[in-house]
């Protein structure tokens, strides 16, 4: 594979630049790379760069990175929606294929694992039908190095393979997977054990004579194939590991059994290969219990004896983690009886458990030096599983079948760790953090199931334990202790009585500007989890219930000044200024208090003053995301209740804005765009120039080539149409949205965003305006569909025409069709909007094309033609089947109201449109004047009928399915009208 020197040397100076501390050259080099990513041949340039051993390893790094992925998002994917114009070259793929695993084999630790994700990427989608050379490249090599004793290249090939069966991992089980797995194991698993037993037997002859680091790479090869086996394991148990279970066990339980000399012990590998082993017997514990059921014994006394032997080993915590949960696994299987003697589960609990739930030194420095990966761990349930955790389970595991036992036991070691900090507070804070943290893990809790188990008085600890340090003077010592009671109070929210929460408040709010990081995160993440909790509540005159929100403005005001200022104060902590649990709970008390006056002025100049600061290097996507929700919360709350400050927020947000679109900060043009929206909204007509020019970008060309940004430009779009819909009409203006709209309708990923666009000039725009461009239109949807007919196409386009329908009435939508072929509409009805309609998915969608399609069976005269009579029949049909399709969409609204911005979150930066849920209101009804869609079709068919006695019986006998003729029926009975 060869690629030129200059391109290779361009290529190392871009991102040599792309980590300058200088942000001018920064984002220069970044967009000369985002640039070059559609150039044929940049997916070489990059795997030639990551394997240049003459250039910089932090280049060759970062290009791997890039390289990886570059094929995630643009390696050919057998997709009927993909577009072939956003994959790689064929003749890329092909050398990228033909170099990948050689190229692998050469490169540094760092950039062989990126380059061992890429070719599991592409493997994903091309191996093994087209990509037959790969597995018998690596096996081939791979029996290479192990005839030459070479343990390094060994563990490459084993790394690369690793990456190439994790798919088998988390796979959908279906026959195309289980063919692949089946060429799989029919090549690979008889390797695969003569490399494991032929490293077992050069362990077993070099253990005790070998030094750590000899013995490392050894111990590593031994735990790729711990690895490799429970990929091959994962989907179904294979006969050949079945017929070798003996030789994988006997070796897998010498592997725990095993002392190995102190330095070697010591130096973790050992560690590290026994928590290999022990997913492996997890994993067959879970789905081969039958198969693994006479081993199971042996396994458990080995593992039970891990958890006592002592050791210094930095793996040890892991391997703790992946023991304790094989154990949990036995726990609660039907061999749980294994721990079922009092004796047992006391030394379970006094061996395994509570040693494994104090605070360890380790702990204590995580808190202090890495508080983010500490919140992460101790709260978010990230997949590091902690030791605490995993005791825990293994009580609640035990807990399944001897629920008053190890209730019993837990409660007596709750009240002896309490009395133990009782008679030191000084010194034995940790022991009350632990009986807390057992409490949190055993304890129901609301939404939870499993019945939790009861080991102590809910309300009585509530009261004796965690009030006492919320009020406690000196709220600022004990810092670990103090971020438990707080995570306490997180989880167990829901069980707070209202009034209780609010008298607490103000001592939760000092904690807020606690110097510790977790702490304060604690406490902001608290708050902002209070202010999201619903409760069911009956609908007055009626047999139904909502969920209604339990804090409300009125609750949140009196402390809502005090809360944002600490929040404030915060974001100034080191460590903290890019907190997004600080950020979000500003997002929330700034979406919910009515705040005003001075603290407005003050809370968005200082949410200004950050956002100036990230646009210098935005590194963290979740904080951002929340920042520009507050400023949307801001400008949505108050903008709406004093219209006067709207100079106020242009003052402050235009000056950030501008700068984000002049110096291209691509991360943020999606956020800019729709808070632009919002203050858009916010005014009156006539709008000002500053807006005027905005327009005016808004509607270039170039300003809609980036994809991520198209729904926010939409939405921008709207809100000047909703103001200014004349202004199309002037200066060619219209012409150029519809050119913009073909180019979005051209491609699946942005069709969403031509239809909103379609949507939006119909619900703003007169048809005078709209009628010598409707043909134009028509010619482009209709084109389109000839080759994109997939559910999601069609059923926009049914949205799109029954907004016509409503908009300008049935005659306007049937001519205007008609206009491009003769009785091409009648052909569109049969054949799309039919069979679509019962498919039309959301709430405000389901009413307008019900309510439309009710307007062409009763008022078209097409379709009321005697010759139509069976169209007439199935599209009544149709509307029927969808108004009695169960209301799941309302169900899915409420359950995602007041946590939406939470949903936005994003895990990376890639650029991607992020919808800000303070920034917009949910879409407008154009039917107000219909309040049940049910009704409208039955008063309409009514109507219709009455004018033409025994005309419609016969046809709905003849054209509609049986149960929705009954469905029918009942609907006339409910709202007391006839079909005559």
């Amino acid at each position: 594979m060869e690629v030129a020197p200059e391109t290779l040397d361009t290529l190392a100076g871009w991102f040599a630049q792309s980590l300058s501390p200088d942000a001018a050259a920064r984002r220069a080099a970044e967009q000369s790379i985002e640039s070059a990513k559609c150039s044929p041949g940049f997916a070489l340039a990059l795997l030639g760069l990551a394997s240049s051993p003459r250039h910089d390893p932090h280049a060759r790094h970062a290009s791997s990175v890039q390289f990886k992925n570059l094929l995630r998002s643009r390696w050919p994917k057998p997709s009927p929606d993909a577009d072939d114009a956003d994959h790689l070259p064929p003749s890329d793929c092909a050398i990228i294929k033909a170099n990948l695993l050689q190229l692998l084999l050469t490169a540094p630790p760092l950039i062989q694992a990126q380059l061992s994700e890429a070719l599991a990427v592409a493997a994903a989608s091309d191996f093994p039908a087209r990509w037959e050379s790969l597995l018998p490249s690596i096996i081939s090599s791979l029996g290479t190095a192990l005839s030459a004793g070479d343990v390094t290249a060994t563990n490459s090939l084993l790394s690369a393979a690793a990456s190439l069966f994790s798919r088998f991992r988390n796979a959908f089980d279906n026959n195309a997977i289980r063919l692949d797995l089946k060429y799989c194991l029919e090549n690979f698993a008889a390797p695969l054990l003569e490399v494991f037993l032929s490293t077992t037997r050069r362990l077993q002859a070099a253990a005790a004579t070998v030094t750590p680091a000899e013995s490392r790479p050894v111990f590593e090869c031994l735990r790729l194939c711990c690895e490799i086996f429970y990929s091959l394991n994962s989907i179904d148990l294979p006969e050949f590991f079945e017929d070798h279970m003996r030789e994988w066990m006997t070796e897998f339980r010498a592997f725990l059994t095993t002392a190995y000399p102190p330095a070697i012990e010591a130096d973790g590998a050992p560690d590290a290969l026994r928590a290999a082993v022990c997913d492996n017997l997890q994993l067959y514990m879970e789905k081969y219990e039958e198969e693994f059921r006479g081993y199971l014994k042996e396994f458990v006394e080995a593992v039970w004896g891990l958890l006592m032997a002592p050791s210094v080993s930095p793996s040890r915590g892991q391997l703790a983690v992946t023991a304790i949960r094989f154990l949990t696994t036995v726990a609660e299987s039907v061999h749980h009886a294994l721990f079922g003697s009092p004796e047992a589960m006391k030394q379970i609990c006094d061996s395994v458990v509570v040693p494994n739930l104090r605070l360890r030194d380790d702990d204590e420095e995580l808190f202090e030096g890495n508080w983010v990966e500490y919140v992460r761990r101790d709260a978010e349930g990230s997949d590091a599983d902690t030791l605490r955790r995993a005791a825990c389970r293994l009580l609640r595991g035990l807990a399944a079948n001897y629920r008053e036992q190890v209730a019993a036991l837990v409660s007596a070691q709750v009240q002896q760790m309490l009395a133990a900090y009782a008679a030191d507070r000084t010194n034995n804070w940790k022991e009350k953090d632990a009986a807390i943290y057992l409490v949190i893990s055993l304890m129901q809790k609301p939404g939870a199931t499993g019945g939790g188990t009861p080991v102590v008085d809910m309300e009585s600890f509530f009261t004796s334990v965690i009030v006492p340090e919320l009020q406690a003077p000196d709220w600022e010592s004990e810092p670990m202790l103090k971020a438990t009671v707080l995570r306490f109070l997180k989880e167990f929210k829901d069980q707070i009585p209202k009034a209780t929460a609010l008298a607490l408040l103000p001592s939760v709010i000092r904690f807020l500007i606690h110097e510790s990081n977790v702490v304060h995160s604690y406490a902001a993440t608290f708050i902002e989890n209070l202010l999201i909790i619903k409760d069911v509540v009956p609908v007055p005159g009626v047999n139904m219930v909502t969920r209604a929100p339990r804090y409300v403005a009125a609750d949140i005001n009196p402390y809502a000044q005090q809360i944002v200022q600490n929040l404030s104060k915060a974001l100034s902590f080191p460590e903290s200024y890019e907190n997004p649990y600080l950020m979000k709970c500003l997002m929330r008390v700034l979406g919910i208090a009515n705040i005003a006056g001075q603290t407005v002025h003050e809370i968005t100049a200082r949410l200004v003053g950050i956002l100036m600061e990230v646009c210098n290097n935005p590194k963290n996507p979740d904080f951002n995301h929340y920042l520009f929700e507050a400023l949307a919360a801001v400008i949505g709350r108050a903008g709406e209740q004093d219209p006067a400050l709207l100079p106020v927020f242009e003052a402050s947000l235009f000056p950030v804005l501008q700068r984000i679109l002049v110096e291209d900060i691509s991360e943020f043009w999606p956020y800019a765009f729709q808070i632009f929206a919002q203050l858009v909204n916010l005014s009156q007509p006539p709008l000002s120039q500053n807006y005027m020019q905005l327009f005016g970008v808004l509607l270039s060309n170039a300003t809609w080539d980036r994809p991520p940004c198209v729904p926010a430009l939409v939405r921008l779009l709207r809100a000047f149409l909703r103001k200014i819909p004349n202004e199309l009409n002037q200066e060619g203006r219209l012409p150029n949205i519809l050119v913009i709209f073909r180019s979005l309708l051209s491609r699946s990923s942005t069709e969403d965003s031509a239809f909103y666009m379609l949507n939006t000039l119909v619900e703003n725009v007169s048809f005078d305006i709209m009628k010598p461009y409707i043909s134009e239109i028509w010619s482009a949807l209709f084109t389109r569909l000839q080759t994109r007919q997939a559910v999601k196409f069609v059923n926009s386009l049914v949205v799109f025409m029954s907004l016509v329908v409503v908009k300008y009435g049935p005659g306007v939508l049937i001519s205007s069709v008609d206009a491009m072929q003769p009785n091409i509409f009648m052909t569109i009805l049969q054949r799309f909007w039919i069979p679509n309609l019962k498919l039309i998915k959301g709430a405000l969608e389901v009413k307008l094309t019900s309510v439309a399609s009710t307007k062409l069976i009763c008022e078209s005269a097409v379709l009321l033609d005697a010759a139509a009579a069976q169209t007439w029949g199935k599209l009544l049909d149709s509307i029927v089947a969808l108004l009695s399709r169960p209301d799941q969409d309302g169900a899915q609204q409420e359950q995602n109201d007041g946590a939406d911005a939470d949903s936005q979150r994003t895990s990376g930066y890639s650029v991607s449109f992020v919808r800000l849920q303070y920034a917009g209101k949910s879409e407008d009804d154009l039917l107000k004047e219909v309040n049940d869609p049910k009704q409208f079709l039955v008063t309409s068919l009514a109507a219709l009928s009455a004018q033409s006695p025994g005309r419609f019986g016969p046809i709905i006998e003849q054209n509609v399915d049986p149960a929705n003729k009954g469905t029918l029926i009942q609907l006339c009975a409910a709202y007391n009208t006839n079909i005559v």
